[in-house]
């Protein structure tokens, strides 16, 4: 089952409006993970607002995006690039119905070192 997913969808998502972008590469330039990204969070705002979903979708980079939120306490226009990654990368998981996390599966995966919010993390994000 493949979902088809447009830019108004990942601009709901996450709640970001990506025009307001000025491209001046901050967000970029703090970003720990810029070496190892085939699209920087800068490249990844502007790709969203022209809609160029598809090889977000398919990009490594996707899932190189450490959520540490750098970009966003960079951004000068409040941006917030991060929440634009997630919002792509929560679609690509949802594409990818076997993906799913179930309530069940929580004492398999179980460690007393795991914090509670990471489970309720990934239920969030693999269950639709």
């Amino acid at each position: 089952m493949e979902v088809r997913i447009d830019k108004e969808e990942i601009q709901r998502i996450s709640g970001v409006n990506p025009r307001k972008c000025m491209r001046c590469g901050k967000c970029s330039a703090t970003c720990p993970s810029y070496e190892e990204m085939e699209y920087h969070p800068h490249q990844f705002v502007y790709m969203v607002e022209e809609g160029l979903l598809e090889p977000l979708m398919k990009s490594a980079s996707l899932f190189r995006c450490l959520s540490c939120f750098a970009c966003v306490d960079r951004c000068p226009r409040n941006v917030e690039p991060a929440k634009l990654v997630e919002a792509v990368r929560l679609a690509v998981v949802r594409q990818q119905g076997e993906n799913h996390m179930k309530v069940e599966q929580i004492p398999e995966i179980w460690d007393e070192d795991l914090p509670q919010q990471a489970i309720v993390s990934a239920l969030r994000k693999y269950k639709k």
